[in-house]
């Protein structure tokens, strides 16, 4: 199976995971979440880590000089891209109530973690 491939489905595993576990906690508990803040915000950090796979894993089959590059440019962009949703997310949609803030680290720590082990397991053996 192709490397590409196998980490979009494990990213979709991800996902699942977190609309399951996140669905049986909202039912479940007087938190103050809503499903719906759940469910777009862990879409739109899907679509982030989704773009950082993309680039990452497409510069792994060129010259070194162009992984390194590859590697910098999707480590940046998702960077930026998350900077961006928080941005959106505290102040433009007004989202500062302690559970949305929770909600958004818990996320970015989820999805952040995802990507870091991805790109480790991937540069194990390579050098930059």
């Amino acid at each position: 199976m192709k490397p590409l491939l196998k980490y979009v489905q494990l990213l979709l595993s991800l996902e699942f995971l977190v609309l399951a576990s996140g669905y049986f906690i909202v039912s479940k508990s007087e938190m103050g979440i809503q499903f719906g803040n759940l469910a777009l915000l862990s879409a739109v950090f899907t679509v982030i880590a989704l773009v950082t796979i993309i680039i990452f894993i497409r510069g792994q089959g060129k010259e070194a000089a162009s992984q390194t590059m590859h590697s910098l440019v999707s480590v940046t962009l998702k960077f930026l891209l998350e900077l961006v949703l928080a941005f959106v997310w505290f102040f433009v949609a007004k989202k500062t109530e302690l559970s949305s803030v929770v909600l958004f680290f818990v996320l970015y720590l989820a999805f952040t973690l995802f990507s870091v082990i991805l790109m480790t397991k991937t540069l194990k053996n390579k050098y930059l």
